[in-house]
This record gives C-alpha cells, structure tokens and sequence, in this order.
C-alpha cells in the first residue's frame, strides 16, 4: 500500500502546500509550514457500517419529529437572550459557537448556563483557560457555589471527549477551543491544523452521541 502523501498547511492563513517552502506564498508569512498526514481511513462512524437504506438519504418528509410541537427537543439555559438566539434552547447534536473580545463575558455566560443545564442532564465544563479554582471562584461570585455541572481542566481534545463519553454528557462545553490540542497534528494550539482537527473532533462527537456542544473562542486581536 502507498504511503499517504503529506502536505504542508500554513499556519497563519491556513493554505496548502505540496512541498514545505519557509515563506508562505498565500500569506507571506515565514516558517509558519506544518507537515500534516492524511487520515490512513476514514472517522468510524462516517462511512463504514451503514445500512444500505441510510447510504441512500432519507426523503425529508419522512425524518420523524417528536414533540408537541414536531421540533425537536431543547435544553433551556434559563438565560432569555442566550436560548432566543439559539431558537429556544440547546438543540441535542448540536455545535454551538460562542465568539467575542477577550474579556467580554463569554466564560461567565456559559458557566452560569452549564449551571442551569445541569437540572437537565449531565453537564461537562473543559476548561483550558482556567484552572478548577479560578472556575470555582467565579462560580460563588455569581452564586453557583450549590451547582452539580462537572469541571475539568484539560487541553487534549480526545482526553475531553473521553471524559464526556464517559459521564454521558448531555452538555459539553469547550472554554476555549484556541487552548485545545489533538494528539493527531503535530501543532501549537491555536494554529490553524489544530483548530481545524479538534473542531472536526468535537463536532464528530458531538453529532454520534447527541451531546449539545458548546465552543468558546476568541476573536483575533485586531492590528
């Protein structure tokens, strides 16, 4: 069998390169080349093991809804503005991007919604920002002190999804997803391959286990 063929993705724009160069022709930026290895076969879940009614769709009328009002069921963050935005609630499956300035309030936010989530199911608070005392800290001063959600403070994307598998999460929240890492590229995180591999990674399970996802991320400081 041939061996995968690599290729070198830019780390500040995010182009491809069939040979490693030190000055990227996209961008112009210098050293910023990571080798990157395709996939040797494709995420479980994506190709292999369909049934052979699935691999040729479904007709939309025929995808069952549930519920009174034939939506399917949300997770109310007890938040107004958050669940209006978000249609009413946290949809099981879904990724959710949380984006803003540093500073703004978005780690509040969502720990003051994974605190009210948690009446619902089990709730997962990764972590990488912050240690488990600074999260505990700013969880009293917002009167969460009582709060059963359960906090982790790691960086490996597969330890996280590893986690959330094993509590059977309903909610999985991702503070945030520029201090996340995957074992699988060879990168800082942050960099353009490691955001691309852990968002495909959350979402992925995200999608197989009907977790609502839940990614916090900073907007690029502005020049």
């Amino acid at each position: 069998m041939a061996r995968p063929q690599a290729r070198f993705v830019c780390q500040q724009c995010g182009s491809v390169h069939a040979k490693w160069t030190g000055r990227c022709e996209g961008c112009g930026a210098w050293n910023s080349m990571i080798e990157e290895l395709p996939r040797e076969a494709p995420p479980q879940g994506l190709s292999q093991g369909l049934s052979k009614d699935r691999r040729g769709g479904r007709p939309l009328g025929f995808v069952g809804l549930t519920g009174p009002s034939m939506l399917p069921p949300r997770r109310r963050t007890g938040i107004a503005e958050l669940d209006r935005v978000c249609g009413g609630g946290f949809v099981p499956g879904s990724a959710i991007l949380v984006g803003g300035d540093p500073g703004i309030g978005k780690s509040t936010l969502m720990l003051q919604a994974a605190a009210s989530l948690n009446r619902t199911g089990v709730v997962l608070y990764a972590t990488g920002e912050e240690s488990l005392k600074q999260v505990a800290l700013r969880g009293r001063r917002l009167g969460l002190g009582a709060a059963t959600a359960r906090l982790i403070a790691e960086t490996c994307v597969e330890d996280i999804v590893g986690a959330a598998s094993a509590l059977r999460a309903h909610v999985l929240v991702v503070d945030s997803i520029q201090t996340m890492h995957s074992q699988r590229i060879d990168a800082a995180p942050g960099a353009v391959s490691q955001l691309r591999e852990c968002t495909a990674e959350l979402v992925r399970f995200a999608k197989s286990g009907g977790t609502a996802l839940c990614r916090l991320s900073r907007l690029p400081e502005r020049g």
